[in-house]
């Protein structure tokens, strides 16, 4: 039992990342299909990395412990600088034109980029939960279930948040990538 509650403590931990990527994303105002296709992907990522990491043994995911929330980190922080300027050029094009245009949604690249910057460092939990002899796969279930319920509740937070900021959704969504960008490289998220 107490295997499982660490287990339930570890993918608590690195969903938070997740969670906080989601609520940035949902701040930006997206649709019902663009919530799931974050929920999966945010899942599945999170889920296949430990096994990655499992399968590719202790020196490449040794190397990677260390260096991995940097990256990961570095990752969102430009896709959060992104963001900004996407939405300030999507800003000044609707003022240009004198029409409103909805948010499109966060493309699929922009997606995935996301959703492995946001679950590199888990190559390294994969390793240490095969040091403990933890069941690989039940722990990849748990973790892409936790991530994925934690990813919705982070869009949703997000969403009702972007209801009031609309105007500077896309630019606060984007710092909130930031944001978590720059703890995770700190070690204070995953």
């Amino acid at each position: 039992m107490s295997s499982l509650l660490s287990l339930l403590l570890v993918s608590v931990s690195v969903g938070l990342s997740n969670f906080a990527g989601a609520i940035g994303i949902g701040i930006s105002g997206i649709d019902t299909r663009t919530r799931v296709r974050v929920g999966i992907a945010f899942g599945l990522f999170e889920g296949f990395m430990p096994v990655i990491g499992l399968l590719l043994g202790a020196s490449v995911a040794g190397y990677l412990g260390h260096a991995a929330r940097y990256i990961g980190g570095g990752i969102l922080v430009l896709t959060g600088a992104y963001t900004i300027w996407q939405g300030r050029r999507t800003g000044k094009m609707q003022q240009q034109s004198g029409t409103v245009v909805a948010v499109s949604g966060l493309g699929m690249h922009q997606l995935l980029i996301t959703a492995l910057a946001l679950s590199i460092d888990n190559l390294a939990v994969g390793f240490a939960i095969a040091i403990y002899r933890v069941p690989i796969v039940e722990a990849a279930i748990l973790m892409a279930a936790v991530s994925v319920g934690m990813s919705l509740v982070g869009l949703e937070l997000g969403h009702r948040l972007g209801e009031r900021v609309e105007e500077w959704s896309e630019e606060i969504g984007g710092g909130v990538l930031i944001l978590v960008g720059v703890a995770l490289a700190a070690g204070l998220l995953g």
